[in-house]
């Protein structure tokens, strides 16, 4: 998508009509356990006041087992208000422990370190190198060294469209590739996600730590 073709459609628009139509547990990413999330953020074993960011955590229920395991410093952030919401009213008073941003990861700036960032599926729709690079700005501006970036995209031979959307496909060369020298990959993995609908979907997930 040309930077002029976005100027005219609207993210944050389309993303809230998805959560509008569907339930959380209808739309294709959905994942009741989000099982290699949960074992790279346990296996790190931080104190539970480290500072967590699921970026385009929307209606993903990464944060509830969290917040089970003893996480205090999540935030979840999202471009949708609609995804945030769904989140906020399914855990109910606990939502309290969470900070919570309608942001759009290619423009938003942290505010702070994180020592993990999570992205599941969303960095593989940022397809125009502005925005991709925007989002890259706020990476590394929101990961200090020593730092965790965990994220899981489309496999090569992944779907080439999600929710009406073009997708980047990467293996995990390509992602070490496009990161840089800053960023040490420290394991990769591939999952194969079955939607509610029944279709088997190839991930790429890597786990890299900023140097």
């Amino acid at each position: 998508m040309t930077a002029q073709a976005h100027e005219a459609f609207d993210v944050r628009t389309h993303w809230d009509g998805v959560y509008a139509r569907k339930r959380a547990d209808e739309v294709s990413w959905f994942q009741r356990v989000p099982t290699v999330s949960l074992a790279w953020v346990r296996n790190l074993a931080l104190p539970h006041d480290a500072p967590i960011v699921d970026v385009g955590g929307g209606a993903s229920r990464l944060v509830d087992h969290l917040l089970a395991d003893g996480h205090r410093a999540i935030t979840v952030l999202d471009i949708s208000e609609q995804a945030l919401a769904t989140t906020r009213a399914r855990l109910g008073a606990d939502a309290g422990h969470v900070t919570w941003l309608v942001q759009d990861a290619a423009t938003w700036r942290p505010s702070q370190s994180y020592r993990v960032w999570h992205d599941r599926a969303v960095f593989h729709f940022l397809t125009d190198a502005e925005r991709r690079q925007g989002y890259l700005d706020a990476l590394t501006a929101g990961v200090a060294a020593g730092g965790r970036f965990i994220v899981a995209t489309f496999a090569p031979d992944g779907p080439a469209t999600c929710s009406g959307l073009p997708v980047q496909r990467y293996g995990a060369d390509d992602l070490a590739a496009l990161l840089g020298p800053a960023w040490r990959l420290v394991e990769s993995t591939r999952e194969h996600h079955a939607t509610p609908g029944g279709r088997v979907q190839p991930f790429t997930w890597c786990h890299f730590q900023r140097l």
